[in-house]
């Protein structure tokens, strides 16, 4: 296998040895749900002086401490220390990334069109659904109860957005947005997809898919790669797509963009796409994985992704900047063509070879333990478009309390 070779990649790493952790970090820790036990226990002995030796630092503290220069603050910080839940900024949920500025003009949905809400629970309100995401008029869906529809949504209009009201899911046979443009997709769960994605992009361009939850069953060792397909998988040409905010769990297979290394003609030049603030959690592989396009992926959670989250080949491009992984993540991010055998292990056991992609680091990742292999740096080194990045330390407890469902 091909080794870490850029020197650039190296110096991006977060290393928690050269940090001084203080009683900022007790702050920083007891915002985060998943931390907060840790973050007791560690505030419990704390004392106004500077922690430095880094055997004694925790794991949400050493993550914490990366661009933490503040001395010991004066607060109490003990085992029942609490905390106000840390704020979101101010614009934090706006659109921003590929689906705002790109050359055809940002997302809009179904803005400046009427507002309907289709309820689950009869074959009217299926045949009402199936009919409000045709035709080009703008259109705002409400949906609301959970539509197991008998075959898969095809979303084939344009100007739409497609909302999630009071448990609003698409389950049984997901969802495809197909030779359409200009869709928001928000605050839906996705789940229980058999031998499909949750959600295909396919011919689609300028697509903002926010505050969703997607997910199949937590059991993902044991049911395996091809039980189900992927979460969100961005195909054939899609283009000028934003993901933010999102929550992607329990799941193998998670995002790929580009779904055949034999699609260079209609691929390349397409899937330019923007991850930010996702929550990936106990998820398998691709998170995203790419083929011939651009994505940025910034200020992203990934916790306990098992293999591989970030996979560059086929000549894809990555800008990789401000995220966090943490847990049981075995690699954080390869451009090594090498399709693992985890990934399909039903088309070869030792993997299926594709060339390399291309990666760039921009703001400092935290990559935890998890591997890195950048075999070639690419000409990806800025994003064309304007937006804030997040204090690398706040990313997990912003993205924890702020993804998925509800939070709009």
């Amino acid at each position: 296998m091909k080794l870490l070779s850029s020197l650039v990649a190296l110096s991006s790493i977060a290393s928690a040895s050269a940090q001084v952790c203080n009683a900022d970090n007790c702050l920083r820790g007891l915002r985060s749900p998943e931390r907060i036990a840790e973050a007791r226990e560690f505030c419990g002995t704390f004392t106004t002086a500077p922690v430095t030796a880094t055997a004694s630092i925790p794991t949400f503290a050493a993550q914490a401490c990366a661009g933490n220069t503040a001395t010991p603050t004066t607060s109490v910080c003990g085992p029942d220390a609490s905390y106000p839940a840390i704020s979101l900024p101010s614009g934090a949920f706006d659109l921003v990334g590929y689906a705002k500025e790109n050359p055809i003009g940002p997302v809009s949905g179904g803005a400046g069109g009427p507002t309907t809400t289709i309820t689950a629970g009869s074959t009217a309100a299926n045949s009402a659904l199936i009919a409000a995401v045709t035709g080009a008029n703008p259109l705002t869906i409400i949906v609301e109860g959970e539509f197991a529809l008998p075959a898969r949504l095809r979303v084939n209009g344009s100007n739409k957005s497609i909302i999630g009201g009071k448990n609003g899911t698409i389950a049984r046979n997901g969802m495809t947005l197909v030779n359409a443009t200009n869709i928001i997709v928000q605050n839906l769960r996705f789940t229980g997809v058999l031998d499909n994605d949750c959600m295909t992009i396919q011919n689609t361009t300028r697509v903002w898919v926010d505050h969703n939850d997607l997910s199949s069953n937590p059991n993902i060792i044991k049911n395996g790669p091809d039980l189900y397909d992927g979460l969100m998988d961005v195909i054939r040409a899609s283009d000028w797509i934003t993901v933010s905010w999102n929550y992607f769990h329990d799941h193998y297979k998670a995002s790929l963009v580009g779904n055949n290394d034999q699609f260079r003609s209609i691929d390349f030049g397409h899937l330019h796409l923007t991850y930010h603030h996702n929550y990936w959690r106990n998820l398998g592989t691709r998170g995203n994985a790419g083929r011939f396009g651009h994505q940025h992926l910034y200020n992203n959670y990934y916790k306990d992704f098992r293999y591989q989250a970030i996979h560059s080949r086929s000549d894809n491009q990555v800008l990789v900047e401000g995220n966090v992984f943490t847990g049981d993540t075995r690699e954080a991010l390869s451009t090594y063509g090498l399709v693992i055998p985890e990934d399909s292990p039903n088309t070869s056991p030792l993997g299926d070879f594709e060339i390399d992609g291309y990666a760039n680091l921009g703001a400092t990742n935290d990559f935890g333990g998890s591997g890195v292999n950048i075999t070639q740096v690419g000409n990806f080194t800025t994003a064309p478009y304007s937006y804030t990045l997040s204090p690398l330390a706040d990313v997990p407890a912003l993205v924890v309390r702020y993804s998925g469902l509800g939070k709009l």
